[in-house]
């Protein structure tokens, strides 16, 4: 995360210094239109500044239905843009500033001096950092990949892409379509990038809510009503709840005072912001995990580790555990023939209240009875965690071989999560997904996800109160 922090900050001088370099090159006036009306017939009109000490006034030139009035700054203030008719009375005026290295501020429209070459640079800024991004998220080879970092950039580059383009196209009507596009309408679409990303990609949410309904209520038939199970309709709910509140805040009417409707944009968008944070971090945890369950160590591993979790009473396994342990076999049996290499298999798992045995125990008769012989089995009895797990294993291969190579074998939804457990434990390890039941995955997926956030939910609140502090700045300045 540094490194691509890092390279976002360079982007962000260099596309300063270009809008810069571009504004005093290329935007030293600003260009204001004043609509004479519709039809073919316009009244001809001229236009001067009511101090030219602050700025001056150039020719008059007709653009449509619009009259075009190139300004200039010449020292900080305040004047004012007079329109004067053909008989030098005047019907209309500008109020504008003149700023710092005499930039001119259009109070009626929001737009300044160079106004084009900085929505151009934010809108380049958020598409360089998409690709920043989904570069580093490529990048993530091995057990690299199980990071919660691998999550923010799959998850935060789709919004930075969205947003990106959405600006591109605030940019390319404010350049094609100047007369008709301010800088206003392009300020209450940039604080408003979150709601405009949740109104694009809610037929997306709502459709992998009902998908993950439909999951939980299959689960629920086979396994009966129990409060686990009920995590996935619980989070359908939520995401349809959410998207439901949001457009209806989007569509209401309003009518008030100038202060209420700049308290009710802001909460709007301040709302928009923190589901839209909590939708990114669902969909890179989704995406994390299903591309962690289809990855494959290479053919070369010196241990595989595979996770424990109940059993039968009388020490056979379930089709849960009985998947796992068979997803070691067959990478085991897939490595010998290809290098003629074998890995030691370390089951794991300690003793629960209500167990006849370790899991470990459990696991390495299964293996046995499938052929493996005892001298490549190193049970680890002790653990009771996945972390525990991951750090006990450790051990046991530190003492074995301290160079080997590991691999872990799980449930398909337990290999992301695994895998970021193994790196805090110190461990290089690479995840082998056992298959799982369709209508089980979504359902344990959930409950993965969670853990695996609400390890870090400090980290993870103060990140969401910075980015919703961000927006809600944004939104309160810009209106």
């Amino acid at each position: 995360m540094r490194k691509a922090a890092k390279q976002l900050a360079v982007c962000a001088v260099i596309i300063a210094v270009l809008c810069a370099v571009s504004r005093f090159a290329f935007f030293r006036d600003l260009s204001v239109y004043i609509h004479l009306g519709y039809g073919e017939n316009h009244p001809r009109v001229t236009a001067v500044s009511s101090d030219p000490s602050v700025m001056t006034a150039g020719e008059t030139e007709y653009v449509g239905s619009y009259a075009k009035v190139t300004v200039r700054g010449v020292s900080r203030g305040a004047a004012d843009l007079l329109v004067l008719d053909e008989a030098g009375e005047q019907i209309s005026f500008h109020p504008m500033k003149v700023g710092l290295l005499n930039s001119v501020y259009d109070e009626a429209t929001g737009n300044y001096t160079g106004d084009s070459t900085v929505i151009c640079g934010v809108a380049a800024f958020w598409l360089l950092m998409s690709a920043v991004m989904v570069w580093h998220f490529l990048r993530k080879k091995g057990s690299e990949f199980y990071d919660y970092s691998t999550i923010y950039y799959a998850g935060f580059s789709i919004f930075a892409l969205a947003s990106g383009a959405i600006l591109a196209v605030i940019a390319a009507d404010r350049i094609i379509n100047p007369e008709d596009f301010s800088m206003l309408s392009a300020y209450i679409m940039i604080s408003g990038a979150a709601t405009t990303f949740m109104n694009l990609t809610a037929p997306a949410l709502v459709f992998f809510a009902l998908m993950m309904a439909v999951s939980n209520i299959v689960l629920l038939r086979h396994s009966g009503m129990n409060p686990k199970n009920m995590l996935g309709i619980l989070v359908s709910l939520v995401l349809i709840g959410g998207e439901a509140l949001g457009l209806y805040f989007y569509n209401q009417d309003f009518a008030g005072s100038e202060w209420e409707f700049r308290m009710r944009i802001t909460l709007e968008n301040t709302y928009s912001t923190v589901f839209v944070y909590c939708q990114c971090m669902l969909t890179g945890a989704v995406i994390s995990a299903l591309l962690a369950a289809k990855r494959r160590p290479a053919p070369d591993r010196d241990f595989i580790i595979i996770h424990g979790c109940w059993f039968r009473k009388d020490g056979t396994l379930p089709p849960l555990l009985r998947s796992r342990a068979d997803a070691a076999l067959n990478f085991w049996k897939q490595q010998k023939q290809a290098t003629g290499k074998e890995a030691v298999f370390i089951p794991s798992g300690g003793q629960g209240p209500d167990e006849t045995m370790p899991e470990a125990e459990a696991i390495r008769r299964y293996l046995i009875s499938q052929g493996v012989e005892e001298r490549l089995i190193l049970p680890e009895t002790e653990s009771a965690t996945t972390l525990e797990n991951m750090r006990c294993s450790r051990e046991i291969i530190l003492q074995a071989n301290p160079e080997g190579k590991t691999a872990f074998a799980t449930s398909s939804y337990h290999v992301f999560r695994s895998g970021v457990w193994a790196r805090q434990a110190g461990l290089e390890a690479e995840g082998i997904g056992a298959r799982t039941k369709w209508w089980f995955w979504p359902n344990a997926f959930m409950r993965e996800t969670a853990g695996l956030l609400l390890k870090r939910w400090k980290q993870e609140l103060l990140f969401l109160l910075l980015l919703t502090a961000f927006f809600t700045a944004l939104s309160v300045v810009l209106w």
